[in-house]
């Protein structure tokens, strides 16, 4: 199963100019809790996914929402010649296909 197939909203957004968020949110405490102990969403794996160092990725869960964040570096500031996603709302693509 990937995380596309049990997570009810996966998004992403700026969190400044310099920084990206990605939340992951599920729509009961059994899905959340299925990818939460699954280690499926560790910082190793997702600075693999976007050519970043595992100290600059942050993943946070929060069981009441039923939510996982995650922030990391832009790799270009938003808005800087070049950036092809100034909000950041195309950026959590690589996060669809990660297997639990």
């Amino acid at each position: 199963m990937r995380l596309q197939d049990i997570a009810q909203v996966i998004r992403s957004k700026n969190a400044g100019p310099r920084k990206l968020t990605l939340d992951v949110m599920f729509a009961d405490d059994a899905d959340y809790r299925r990818v939460a102990s699954s280690g499926a969403l560790n910082a190793s794996r997702i600075a693999t996914l976007y050519g970043l160092e595992a100290q600059d990725v942050a993943v946070i869960e929060y069981p009441l929402g039923r939510a996982i964040k995650i922030t990391m570096p832009r790799r270009l500031t938003s808005g800087d010649p070049g950036d092809r996603d100034v909000y950041g709302a195309q950026q959590h693509t690589p996060l669809l296909g990660i297997e639990l």
